[in-house]
């Protein structure tokens, strides 16, 4: 699957456009790492618990974003992007989304 967050892709025609594709994942956070962020809110620096938090929340939705492509027969997504918004206190959504196309390599043309 490719993915890319541009509207074409380098070396390659887009022939089908498939839709709207998304996954989402809402995460809550966690004690410990509240109580480390306070302190790092004190000291300064990395918040690494919600860096990881984040970082896992991505991988997610982008999975399930990219399930969907499947289900669709896609081989790329187009123009994907990533956005958060905070759900209630304490918890936020991580949304991915992106355009499903099939796409053909143009002969000779495909980077590597």
């Amino acid at each position: 699957m490719i993915v890319v967050n541009t509207e074409t892709i380098p070396g390659y025609e887009i022939v089908a456009l498939k839709g709207l594709v998304q996954g989402n994942t809402i995460r809550a956070k966690h004690l410990g790492r509240d109580m480390a962020a306070g302190l790092k809110n004190l000291l300064g620096g990395e918040l690494r618990g919600y860096t990881e938090l984040l970082i896992e929340a991505r991988r997610q939705a982008l999975e399930r974003m990219l399930a969907q492509a499947e289900q669709l027969e896609a081989n790329a997504v187009v123009n994907v992007r990533f956005t958060t918004s905070a759900v209630t206190q304490g918890a936020a959504e991580l949304y991915a989304y992106g355009t499903a196309v099939v796409a053909h390599e143009i002969a000779g043309k495909a980077e590597a």
